[in-house]
């Protein structure tokens, strides 16, 4: 979704404006393409949505995929923490799990004498929440400290989760049966939203003319392509990605206008601006720029907006598209 057509001049910031970078970009767009590449191989025909998930995890946001089963959300979220390095954690999300089951809990140990904490599956570099809204509202809150802070709270004794900790949650569609929608407190943690879909024909081909013969081989696990310390530089560089003041008061500015849609219960919050200015700074690192243009807050307004727009969800791609033509769009005049 782009209103680049409606300026004749995109808002542009000179390179050369920009602040320094002591490492090359080059090696930066090395381990991306790297990244690129893994994903686009588990997930064939699909180039849109790994570089959304690449732009949230550069961005050290957390990703909710809403999806019909089968489409590729598991094989997705195991290709990315192998291609990081990382540990995987998957929590199949029932109306029976407890809050302890995911943060952890104390044990007692009768030879020590002592209570030992046991790690729960949060602590993980990417933690896969499996059909999140089956859980009870009691055990999605156990998310939040974790998602916002990095951090868990247990028996008043705080625990850091690794920085490099990233949750993907699925979501079955809310006419499901057995379902407790998220609330909005803990939608506005979330990134953004997408939904994979059908793959096209030759995808589909191409996967079961793969998948012959490869019994024994789908489970040797594929070498990670960066370390977890070489993807915190990436997002350490992503995050100095320069965007300009227009380009900030567009985004207040966007944030307002949901804020005032009539058709809109709540509109964005502060965090959920922080959360697309950093996603709009991934999609420009993305596209090999080290600036913002208006673009790339466009680009990325449909996945962020879709996941903390509160109001008639079924007008909620139109909603997007009024926000967006309703403010105007910052053009530079360059001096003449």
């Amino acid at each position: 979704m782009t209103m680049a057509s409606v300026v004749n001049r995109p808002y542009l910031i000179s390179p050369e404006n920009t602040p320094g970078e002591s490492t090359p970009r080059c090696e930066y767009q090395t381990l991306t393409d790297g990244l690129r590449q893994a994903l686009n191989a588990a997930l064939k025909g699909k180039s849109h949505v790994t570089e959304l998930v690449l732009a949230c995890l550069l961005a050290r946001g957390h990703l909710l995929i809403e999806d019909l089963p089968g489409l590729g959300k598991t094989t997705l979220a195991k290709a990315l923490s192998q291609a990081i390095g990382g540990n995987l954690a998957r929590v199949q999300c029932t109306p029976d799990l407890l809050p302890s089951d995911i943060t952890g809990f104390h044990i007692y140990n009768q030879q020590t004498r002592e209570f030992e904490f046991l790690a729960g599956p949060v602590f993980s570099d990417v933690l896969l929440a499996d059909e999140i809204n089956r859980a009870t509202p009691r055990t999605q809150s156990a998310l939040f400290e974790a998602m916002a802070e990095r951090q868990v709270t247990i028996d008043k004794t705080q625990h850091r989760l690794p920085d490099s900790f990233f949750v993907i949650a699925t979501q079955n569609p809310v006419e499901s049966h057995g379902a407790y929608p998220l609330p909005e407190a803990q939608l506005d943690r979330f990134a953004l939203k997408l939904a994979i879909g059908y793959p096209d024909f030759e995808s589909e081909c191409a996967m079961l003319a793969a998948d012959v013969g490869s019994l024994t081989e789908s489970a040797k696990p594929a070498a990670p392509v960066i370390t977890i310390e070489q993807l915190q530089s990436l997002q350490r560089h992503v995050a100095r990605i320069f965007v300009c003041p227009p380009l900030q008061r567009y985004l207040v500015e966007l944030g307002a206008a949901s804020r005032s849609h009539p058709q809109v219960t709540l509109g964005l919050s502060p965090r959920g601006l922080l959360l697309w200015q950093r996603l709009s700074q991934a999609w420009a690192f993305l596209q090999k720029r080290d600036f913002v243009i208006p673009d790339d807050i466009q680009n990325t307004a449909a996945a962020v907006l879709s996941v903390r727009l509160f109001g008639d969800f079924s007008r909620s791609s139109a909603i997007i598209t009024d926000l967006l033509a309703a403010v105007a769009v910052p053009v530079h005049h360059p001096a003449r």
